[in-house]
């Protein structure tokens, strides 16, 4: 009886030692403008896991969860939301040391986070904007791929995954999401056009500059119209700067390879 008694205490000790060490909750701070996520790990198993959730409610899809050796990484937000499994989980570099994850969604909100290894320690990166702009949800359109190592997030990041770099993207109007869809960027890949409702709104994610240029709305009426008029009517142009911009051509009969725009 004396054993079976021991047996039965030494589980519950294990058990409480494996639950320690199964899960640690961590608060996200803010993006530092300029930082890179492209750490070395010093030691093999100095990196991250994406594992796939065993969660058994199907009406949440695949969830997966996200590991630093052997213990799991929790999320709690301002609004004391805790994610503990995330819709979707995406390396930023090859060194494995930092995962995009969109949060499982929770009212209505589905945040995106960068879980990085800095020195050896877990930090969450929180890359929500402020944002009151009416109908903002209608243009946060996740992960829009631009090529295989960069893609548009939110239409407020620009991320590239060959050296975990993310860069912001200057909004027409702070309080507020851009409006429009991704449509192009320039053939030097730093300047993103967006159609707006009424403009082509053009913005460099390296130097901040933009440029915003009205266009007739009747012209986006269908995909095919708007790289036709493009084609005949735009070209790029560099300004003081050097900086690339969409403008318009001061001769109407120049036609522009369509290859200068397509991404």
């Amino acid at each position: 009886m004396r054993n079976i008694f021991l047996v039965f205490m030494l589980s519950i000790a294990l058990m409480a030692c494996k639950q320690g060490d199964l899960e640690s909750t961590y608060i996200p701070r803010s993006l530092v403008e300029g930082e890179d996520f492209n750490a070395f790990s010093k030691t093999k198993d100095e990196v991250l896991t994406i594992v796939d959730s065993d969660s058994s409610n199907r009406e949440k899809g695949n969830l997966v969860t996200v590991k630093f050796r052997d213990t799991t990484v929790f999320i709690k937000n301002k609004q004391s939301l805790l994610s503990t499994a995330f819709s979707q989980a995406k390396f930023l570099n090859s060194q494995k040391t930092a995962v995009l994850v969109q949060a499982e969604k929770k009212l209505s909100q589905a945040p995106f986070y960068i879980i990085a290894l800095n020195n050896g320690k877990v930090e969450i990166i929180d890359l929500a904007i402020s944002s009151k702009g009416k109908d903002d949800y209608k243009f946060a359109n996740g992960i829009e791929a631009l090529s295989l190592s960069s893609f548009v997030l939110n239409n407020d990041y620009l991320i590239k995954t060959v050296n975990g770099k993310v860069y912001p993207i200057k909004r027409q109007n702070p309080e507020e999401r851009i409006h429009g869809k991704f449509f192009m960027f320039s053939n030097d890949k730093s300047t993103l056009v967006f159609v707006t409702a009424n403009s082509l709104y053009q913005v460099n994610y390296f130097t901040g500059e933009t440029f915003n240029l009205p266009i007739s709305p009747k012209m986006f009426n269908q995909k095919e119209v708007i790289y036709s008029q493009i084609q005949q009517n735009f070209s790029w142009k560099k300004n003081a700067k050097g900086t690339l911009f969409l403008k318009h051509n001061p001769d109407e009969d120049r036609i522009v390879d369509i290859k200068e725009f397509k991404h």
